[in-house]
């Protein structure tokens, strides 16, 4: 069998489910090929232009138009926006032919069996055979899809559904046709999760496949219990966001950013497709949800649904919130529950649902109403949604960003109490699961030799959930793989002689033992092992150094404590620079401030696709300090070329400082010199990140890694480049663009950059240059304004501009 390549794609259908898919293509380096259908009728300006219906910008008018909404729209489907050159637009009468030329065909148009039977006819017409051919429906069965079509067409035919936005929403459900090959279903598996970074889960042609029919059911489930319990909206939200791991935007908020009318399209489709459901009836439509649809209150696109953006009185901007017993808006009510209390000292949701379920006040009895239907739900959709019970939790994981699953969140309540709350409802426990409590099995998942096992209801045993092979889970090898632990890291032994660094505090930020922890790693890696990566599976990587800590020092006046807390930050991104073995970061989600400067010092990195690196203290009013100015003034150094107007080199690194610029991806990382061609490497699947951080940790080891020898050759510029920032900055703060403590911010960072007032280039060493950071850094906390900076931060987590 001959390896399958996709070196180009054709996506038909250019909305904004297409468009995504494009984008999203197009961040992996894949050649696509966009088109849709010609208009039928000129604009306005194409008349006024004197053009015709037989022009190219009018036959590619509502591709090119769908294309560029896409690309503008927020958050970005891109990851560089160079990467949009990867695609090419067309239309369906002029372009399908080049379809012959493209390993894999893929129809995005709207949800209509007639129309999706008319492009597969075009479509048959100019396909390669052998191609790849796929659906991205999210619910039409694929039997009347294949209608009439080709055997090689429907041996070579699947649905391939991506949640929107395809960038960002990982499930990606493989739905074979009932004649495509085996080969084509584990390949379309493999490229989901290995390039499109993707949860690849194998779904049955089922009405809405398995992340909407579980979705939906719960969503529809809390439309019917809003009522009955007597709950607000804005308590439903508080109760099923963050503190059960679930997205801030809750229930109701996402509804609105999703659209209520797709809510209703999906639901009323199961209604009507799944006559034999034992929960039929809840996937109709409350009345409250008929009003709104009648009133057209659909969300974020109508400007109102169970949120409106309003004007008070007092011309203040303000967030009313439907009542949905008056279907009248009002003014936000603030939500609490005893119960929620209880958790708020317990880090982790999965850890907080035995508590939830215990709660005796409305809170407790939703929770337990809740999860009883949720558990009684997914019980029985096995086997008519999936054959494996994982498949339905990495679904509602991937597709809705859920941190649990359904029956991982019924482990963390308890097998026995799933089924006492069940049984409370009036609901039985499935067959399966009885039997499977009668053999003696506590839970539905279980970890052995690090690797996890699921209950498999067919083998009736614990069975190695595939793919995980190509996973280093630290979750599943923390407790037996420790080397090493304090408060603020837990190193862990990944094998073959590579150590990991997993943080540990709050929102990962990097405090005294964070920094001991670092060391410590550093120490047993030159000892005993061949390498060190420093990852987590956190939300974050690390949002920076601990700035309370600095604010007390700061406060307290405690300037020589201060000194040592900055020079230890300090000299332990060197030690990780100039170790005798390979270290490698491996950041994802935020990595700033702290976070982005030790990435800086390593020796690799091997950055998630979705990394938001920045040196970002600034808005705290300092300058970077643990390396980080001295760091860009190296690498503006090592940029300097020949006939290069060198000031012009160094402002760049300098404004990526001081406009505290945040990568929107690792792409974008390089452009801000954060990432370094050649040498630092992007993952687009988060899940193998550490498994890849590891592999070139032994590929450095393997090759003879060195301990590199102390720079000395840092060319700085002086006076040439102070002079010039700060004539810059003084412009800058004449005409009000910033604020006369922004500026002296500013100028210290210039300070640092120039390497101090030298009166020509010189070259120097990096501790040079970090003594006169730590200076300009210490001298800035001094400062009332970089106080108050710092107090605001703390307080709203947000920067505070003077």
């Amino acid at each position: 069998m001959s390896k399958r390549r996709i070196k180009k794609v054709a996506i038909i259908g250019s909305g904004i489910m297409g468009s995504g898919i494009a984008c999203h293509f197009a961040n992996i380096g894949v050649d696509v090929l966009l088109l849709d259908i010609v208009p039928r009728e000129l604009t306005d300006k194409e008349k006024a232009k004197g053009l015709t219906l037989e022009d190219k910008a009018v036959r590619n008018r509502l591709v090119n138009d769908a294309l560029t909404a896409s690309l503008k729209s927020k958050p970005s489907p891109i990851y560089n926006k160079k990467f949009a050159d990867r695609i090419t637009t067309g239309n369906i009468d002029d372009d399908l032919h080049k379809i012959k030329d493209v390993d894999w065909v893929m129809e995005v148009v709207v949800e209509r069996l007639d129309i999706k039977q008319s492009v597969f006819e075009k479509v048959e017409k100019y396909r390669t055979p052998g191609t790849i051919i796929s659906s991205n429906t999210s619910g039409i069965p694929i039997k009347f899809m294949n209608e009439g079509r080709s055997e090689d067409f429907r041996k070579h035919f699947a649905v391939t559904h991506f949640f929107n936005p395809p960038r960002y929403l990982k499930l990606f459900e493989v739905v074979p046709g009932p004649d495509c090959k085996q080969e084509v279903t584990d390949f379309l598996m493999e490229y989901g999760d290995k390039f499109l970074g993707k949860t690849s889960v194998l779904a049955k042609d089922t009405p809405a496949f398995i992340g909407n029919r579980i979705g939906i059911f719960g969503i529809q489930s809390l439309f019917h219990q809003v009522k009955e319990l007597g709950l607000t909206v804005e308590e439903v939200d508080k109760l099923t966001g963050p503190v059960i791991g679930r997205p801030k935007s809750a229930t109701f908020r996402t509804v609105d950013v999703v659209g209520l009318d797709t809510l209703v399209h999906v639901a009323n489709g199961i209604y009507e497709n799944c006559p034999n459901d034992e929960a039929h009836d809840l996937f109709k439509l409350p009345d409250f949800i008929n009003t709104m649809m009648e009133n057209k209150w659909l969300g974020s696109k109508t400007k109102q649904g169970f949120y409106k953006k309003s004007v008070n009185a007092e011309g203040k901007k303000e967030i009313l919130t439907l009542d949905l017993d008056t279907m009248e808006y009002r003014s936000k009510k603030r939500a609490s529950f005893a119960t929620l209390e209880l958790t708020k000292t317990i880090d982790k949701p999965i850890d907080r649902f035995k508590v939830l379920v215990g709660g005796k006040d409305k809170a407790g009895e939703f929770y337990r109403k809740n999860f009883a239907a949720m558990f009684a739900y997914v019980q029985n959709r096995i086997p008519e949604i999936s054959d494996e019970l994982y498949r339905i939790d990495d679904a509602m994981k991937a597709g809705f960003g859920w941190e649990n699953g359904p029956f991982e969140i019924w482990d963390a309540v308890g097998v026995e109490k799933g089924i006492e709350l069940i049984k409370a409802e009036g609901k039985e426990p499935a067959a399966w699961v009885t039997e499977m409590v009668a053999k003696g099995e506590t839970a539905f998942y279980t970890v052995k030799d690090g690797a996890t096992y699921y209950y498999d209801v067919n083998e009736k045993a614990q069975v190695k959930k595939p793919g995980q092979d190509s996973f280093i889970i630290l979750d599943n090898i923390r407790k037996s793989n420790e080397v090493f632990k304090n408060s603020g890291v837990v190193i862990e032994d990944l094998g073959d002689g590579i150590l990991n660094c997993e943080f540990q505090s709050k929102m990962n930020t990097i405090g005294g033992d964070v920094l001991a922890g670092l060391n410590k790693a550093v120490d047993l890696a030159e000892k005993d092992f061949e390498g060190l990566v420093v990852g987590n599976q956190g939300a974050n990587f690390s949002v920076g150094a601990n700035i309370g800590m600095i604010f007390m020092m700061a406060v307290e006046q405690e300037y020589d404590e201060l000194n040592m807390a900055i020079k230890y930050f300090q000299d332990t991104m060197m030690r990780m620079r100039y170790s005798s073995i390979p270290v490698i970061a491996a950041p994802h989600g935020m990595a700033l401030g702290g976070g982005c400067e030790l990435s800086l010092h390593a020796d690799k990195v091997v950055a998630a696709a979705e990394t938001y690196m920045g040196l970002v203290e600034f808005g705290v009013g300092v300058i970077p300090g643990g390396g980080g100015s001295k760091e860009m003034a190296l690498r503006a150094s090592d940029t300097f070329r020949k006939g290069d107007v060198q000031l012009n080199v160094l402002q760049e690194y300098f404004l990526t400082i001081g406009m505290a610029k945040v990568s929107t991806s690792a792409y974008e990382a390089f452009d801000l010199g954060l990432l370094q061609q050649g040498k630092d490497v992007v993952v687009v699947n988060r899940d193998r990140q550490i498994a890849e951080a590891k592999k070139h940790a032994l590929l450095l080891a393997d090759a003879g890694y060195t301990q590199p020898v102390d720079r000395k050759d840092v060319l700085v510029l002086g006076k040439q480049a102070l002079g010039a920032f700060m004539v810059a900055t003084d412009s800058m703060k004449a005409s009000k663009f910033i604020s006369e403590h922004d500026q002296k911010i500013a100028n210290k960072l210039a300070y640092v950059m120039a390497g101090g007032d030298l009166s020509e280039p010189t070259k120097v060493s990096e501790q040079y240059l970090l003594d006169i950071e730590r200076e300009a850094f210490l001298s800035l906390t001094t400062e009332r304004k970089t106080l108050e900076r710092i107090q605001h931060m703390l307080k709203t987590g947000k920067p505070l501009r003077n």
